[in-house]
């Protein structure tokens, strides 16, 4: 018997390890950390368990612009993932690349797998859809700026927690009763070149750039040194001078402070739903993004940031089939649901998002809609629908540079913008040219 016993064993696990052997691996390189990595984690094993063809190996490659560099040159030694996810400032990057990039919509097609592009919310899959129409890589999670407010703090510098922030005007005068009750960090901001300056003009419907925000070609130019975006980063100026804004860092420092309960108001994504929810021991709360009153009646809509899921040319027929199951998996409507409301990422199927509110997800949660409601309220226009610009990631450093001097009191608004605009559109032109 226990003869028996010990050849049953050995044919399972033999069996078991021929199982995984005829399991194709899909290589699957991100840029997550923290509490997104984990819910990353759980959609892949969730993915892996559900089928038994394909394994999705995910690998964590550093930061945005980190892992758009390692795709890039692991693509040049032939070592390419057969997916990447890349920031959305990498899209024209991306779309330049040609070898190098075999698009969503053919992965779809010559898999044979169903695929509908109807069914993607459209300001969202616009953004990484060609001219003709066809999805170039899978908005996989796209967010758009919010404001988060810590209301026990307004509660406890006597202000209102219910008080109007929708605009920018108003936002000025709530900072004002910040510093003035002591509060060390009224306001601080992540992604500032994103917030401030890229979603500011999407939202007062003027250029950030020529040519449709580079929706129209390469030979663009950039043009956010006029009057809205001056008079921003001008008032802005004042506020860190003033020690009603504190700026953090780069990227997304400030959230740490925001989670923290150090500040009161914090421009960010909207996913920044999730860490806020994880780590916060305050009554928190989403509103709309402000918008200056004295430019526009009303804001126009924000534009998307985080990223999207890009096919890498190279795999074998296996792997696209593999690739294209995974990325059917993603686009779910309970997937996608289940990651929106996880993460504050906006659902990138007109199904998920009704299934969420059809689930009371934002009854239970006010504000969680804001989001969708921004981008989505409004049809986009050439000024509004984001951007597509060459180098961008480059140019967002640059900007970053100059938006410092600023705040530390060393330039003025226009100089900063005037010299950033000087310095990235030389960065456009070395673009322009390498893309004929």
């Amino acid at each position: 018997m226990k003869h028996a016993i010990s050849i049953l064993a050995v044919s399972a696990v033999l069996g078991s390890a021929q199982s995984a052997m005829a399991q194709t691996e899909i290589e699957f390189w991100h840029a997550f950390t923290g509490r997104l990595g984990e819910l990353l984690a759980e959609q892949v094993d969730t993915f892996n368990s559900s089928q038994s063809d394909y394994s999705v190996v995910a690998t964590h490659k550093g930061n945005y612009s980190e892992a758009l560099n390692a795709g890039i040159a692991a693509f040049r030694a032939g070592e390419q993932p057969d997916i990447l996810m890349v920031f959305e400032v990498g899209t024209a990057t991306m779309m330049a690349a040609k070898g190098a990039v075999k698009p969503v919509f053919e992965v779809m097609a010559d898999a044979g797998a169903e695929f509908d592009q109807s069914k993607y919310i459209g300001s969202v899959a616009g953004y990484y859809t060609s001219a003709d129409g066809d999805m170039l890589s899978l908005p996989y999670n796209s967010s758009t700026p919010v404001l988060w407010v810590n209301r026990d703090m307004l509660q406890e510098a006597g202000i209102d927690p219910d008080t109007d922030l929708s605009t920018w005007e108003q936002v000025g005068t709530v900072l004002d009763q910040l510093k003035d009750s002591g509060v060390d960090c009224p306001m601080t901001t992540a992604w500032q070149s994103w917030i401030h300056l890229e979603t500011l003009s999407a939202y007062h419907d003027v250029p950030f750039a020529t040519k449709a925000n580079g929706f129209e070609g390469t030979d663009t130019e950039l043009v956010f040194n006029s009057e809205p975006q001056v008079a921003h980063i001008s008032a802005m100026g004042e506020w860190a001078d003033e020690g009603k804004f504190i700026y953090a860092g780069r990227r997304n420092e400030g959230g740490a402070n925001f989670r923290a309960g150090e500040c009161a108001l914090f421009t960010e994504s909207s996913a920044g739903y999730a860490g806020i929810k994880s780590e916060s021991e305050f009554d928190f709360e989403v509103r709309p993004l402000p918008y200056w009153d004295a430019l526009v009646d009303e804001p126009q809509n924000t534009i998307i940031g985080g990223a999207s899921l890009w096919v890498m040319e190279g795999q074998s027929d296996e792997e696209y089939k593999g690739v294209a199951a995974f990325l059917n998996f993603l686009s779910s409507s309970e997937i996608q649901a289940k990651w929106h409301q996880d993460t504050g990422y906006l659902p990138i199927t007109n199904e998920a998002g009704e299934l969420t509110r059809s689930q009371g997800f934002y009854d239970e949660n006010p504000g969680t809609d804001i989001a969708v409601i921004q981008m989505t309220a409004k049809e986009p226009t050439a000024n509004s629908k984001g951007l597509r610009l060459g180098s961008f990631d480059q140019i967002r450093g640059i900007i970053d540079e100059e938006l410092e001097a600023v705040w530390a009191g060393d330039k003025s608004a226009q100089e900063a913008l005037d010299s950033a605009v000087e310095r990235g559109n030389a960065l456009l032109r070395r673009f322009e040219q390498a893309s004929r």
